[in-house]
């Protein structure tokens, strides 16, 4: 069996072959929105609908197959990496996401003023900026 075949069967999920097309959709387009994903996955399953994939996303994201991100005045962006608890880089201009590493080191990274009672699990930290290739198209650089 499959990589994304024994995912879906530890997670108590059936494998589909809407479920294997979006996961390597995701293996191939890390921090991709629904709409983005459906050529993709629709390319493997012609009969796939955009209500299909958000269906798929969402029984992902429950089974902690994959993780979804809000990043201000963005759309839900999924990805593949999960479990390592690592932040995003958010480009102002293009809207280009990039994972980074954890700030400090062991999850979750950083601690709260107060716990309020709560048991920390992760944090998730978005940083804002512009990408190093849109400071070259600001700068007038060429692009390789």
């Amino acid at each position: 069996m499959d990589e994304h075949g024994t995912a879906l069967r530890e997670a108590g999920l059936r494998i589909t072959a809407g479920r294997v097309a979006v996961l390597d959709g995701l293996a191939a387009m890390p921090h991709v929105d629904a709409d983005r994903l459906l050529p993709y996955v629709a390319t493997r399953v012609p009969t796939t609908s955009i209500q299909s994939v958000h269906n798929i996303l969402t029984d992902l994201t429950e089974a902690q197959l994959i993780r979804r991100i809000v990043p201000a005045g963005s759309a839900a962006l999924y990805e593949r990496r999960i479990g390592d608890n690592h932040h995003h880089l958010v480009c102002r201009d293009c809207g280009r996401v990039t994972d980074v590493d954890c700030v400090i080191g062991a999850p979750p990274c950083l601690t709260p003023s107060s716990s309020e009672g709560y048991q920390i699990e992760s944090a998730e930290v978005t940083f804002w900026g512009t990408c190093s290739q849109c400071l070259a198209d600001a700068a007038g650089e060429p692009r390789p």
